[in-house]
């Protein structure tokens, strides 16, 4: 069975005294999934607008991504083939749980 899907991903991102804050909207088509991202320029560092974009937009993808994931391993239970059991493998890069 061959199926052909097109979801759509809207991101936006606001600056605000070397804050930045990311809000990306995931839409399947049958759902909304929502994430929010934050970066912060530390005062000493240079401000690099671009870095913070990057960062928080990468963490409000995450957030979603974990969203997703989350709902698939819902699914998979409910249908009988639950996630693989064992250990979690160690987050991927440097943590955010400074953001």
């Amino acid at each position: 069975m061959a199926r052909t899907l097109e979801w759509r991903l809207r991101l936006g991102l606001t600056e605000d005294d070397g804050t930045t804050r990311a809000e990306a909207v995931l839409d399947t088509g049958s759902a909304q999934l929502t994430g929010h991202g934050v970066a912060r320029c530390n005062p000493q560092d240079v401000d690099v607008p671009v870095i913070g974009d990057e960062l928080a937009a990468s963490r409000a993808m995450k957030d979603v991504a974990a969203q997703l994931m989350k709902a698939a391993d819902e699914e998979l239970e409910i249908v009988g083939a639950g996630p693989a059991s064992g250990p979690v493998a160690p987050p991927y890069a440097w943590s955010d749980t400074t953001a």
